[in-house]
């Protein structure tokens, strides 16, 4: 078969489109015998039976080994040039009162960049000194809650957060520890919007003004200063652009050390996924030990000691570990430019389940879930069911070419900012979320029914939701 002259030159065109590429898929993901998808021994038919389809299908021990995974390799890493490390996981990704449960009980802190995300941990039983707050733009009411409940640590971001920051613990009689998000102004290679450290930017301090900021936080008796944090951006697949902004953040930190103490040092988190065949991820491994050689480096050249690091990752934790599966509706040949055809395979969620592909043209992958099939691979978009042209959940890949309306498919790595940033856009509810394991399913997160939307329009009685049954 010849390859597909619409094919993206990176997607190469597959000798079987029913194999799941283990760099994509979860941990636990394989076919059964008869060519099904099962994820952590639940057949993708079961589930979509029990639960309907879309799903977010979230295998429990991939998410749970990465955590451990890294968690242990930068102990170890760091370990050998004589410092520790914390490791918050980044629950903008994804957070559920479950998900906090399993980092906490395999010894990962959580970060929250929200009042809500703060509740999801407490909710959960967290211990609040476990738990960190970030945000450019934290209200009074979440510096006030975050300190009053004895909160670990807040990420100052701006100036005027210092005496909002200073004026709670005042209030509440505590002294609170901070960190300093700091713009190092490191351009870290990925999509524009997921660069966080350029100098064009909405957060942290720039490296210029950090002296008189740590000052100012320093002047404060009821703050303690951590130490600084940086945070270049996401699904960055490389670990230069953390040595250079580490490098950046020591020539300060030795500046900050000589008016006192500076244990931390916050290099956040953002480190690469697969999403495609054509990603290839830094292991954990390679990535940590690169990092502690960085920093020994770092410290031996500036004379100083190696402090306790900080590190935030989110997406490399859940992003692989979760599946998205999909009921195939409308099925469409489309001639392009008269001569190469692109077959649109129209399922029944979109852009109001994973928003990255509309928002910054993120490639996904598709397999089909509930059979396989020995028909030629053919190349094919998958869209949503919104009316925007661009909601498309997977922009190119290869199915077998008799892909059919009420197939099931399977969007593997949508754990990261799938349900995390889902909507109700033309008024679909959000998808549940279900936790694999063992062979069994059960729901972490239950999924929104009509009646959960009409509940919020107060143009309605109650009475009237309920009558409509």
């Amino acid at each position: 078969m010849m390859r597909n002259p619409l094919a993206p030159s990176w997607l190469e065109l597959p000798a079987d489109a029913n194999l799941l590429d283990p760099s994509v898929w979860s941990l636990n993901s394989e076919r059964s015998t008869d060519g099904e998808l099962l994820i952590a021994g639940v057949a993708a038919t079961e589930i979509a039976e029990r639960f309907g389809t879309p799903v977010y299908v979230v295998d429990e021990l991939d998410v749970r080994t990465r955590a451990r995974g890294i968690r242990e390799s930068f102990d170890r890493e760091f370990g050998r040039i004589g410092s520790r490390v914390k490791v918050y996981y980044a629950g903008k990704a994804f957070l559920s009162t479950q998900v906090v449960a399993w980092m906490i009980a395999d010894g990962l802190n959580i970060d929250a960049s929200s009042g809500g995300e703060l509740a999801v941990a407490l909710a959960a039983g967290a211990d609040p000194a476990r738990l960190g707050l970030h945000g450019n733009n934290k209200s009074l009411r979440e510096i006030d809650r975050a300190v009053g409940v004895g909160i670990g640590t807040i990420v100052i971001d701006s100036l005027v957060e210092i005496e909002r920051v200073a004026d709670a613990a005042s209030r509440h009689g505590r002294v609170q520890p901070v960190r300093l998000r700091v713009n190092s102004g490191v351009h870290a290679h990925t999509h524009e919007y997921l660069a966080t450290a350029r100098e064009d930017q909405k957060f942290g301090i720039p490296l210029a003004d950090v002296v008189a900021t740590v000052e100012a936080i320093r002047s404060h008796d009821s703050l303690e200063f951590l130490g600084l944090h940086s945070h270049i951006g996401s699904q960055i697949f490389e670990s230069d652009g953390f040595a250079e902004a580490a490098r950046r953040l020591f020539a300060v930190h030795v500046e900050l050390l000589a008016g006192g103490p500076v244990p931390e040092l916050n290099l956040g988190g953002g480190f690469g996924i697969a999403y495609t065949s054509a990603d290839v991820a830094l292991p954990i491994d390679t990535l940590a030990a690169n990092l502690a050689d960085s920093v020994a480096l770092l410290a031996a050249e500036f004379g100083v000691a190696v402090p306790l690091i900080a590190i935030e990752p989110g997406r490399s934790i859940v992003g692989p570990s979760t599946t998205t599966l999909y009921t195939v509706g409308t099925i469409k040949d489309v001639l392009v430019e008269g001569t190469d055809t692109r077959k649109y395979v129209s399922v029944d969620g979109g852009m109001s389940d994973n928003i990255r592909p509309a928002l910054y043209a993120a490639d996904y992958s598709v397999r089909l879930a509930n059979r396989a099939s020995d028909a030629e691979p053919a190349l094919v978009r998958l869209a949503g069911k919104h009316c925007e042209s661009g909601d498309i959940v997977v922009h190119a890949d290869y199915l077998p070419g008799d892909v059919r309306p009420g197939d099931l498919v399977g969007v593997p790595a949508t754990g990261a900012y799938g349900w995390a940033m889902a909507s109700n856009y033309n008024y679909l509810a959000r998808p549940p979320v279900v936790a694999v394991r063992d062979g069994e399913a059960r729901i972490i997160i239950r999924g929104e029914t009509e009646d959960d939307l009409l509940s919020r329009d107060a143009g309605l009685e109650p009475v009237s939701i309920k009558d409509q049954n």
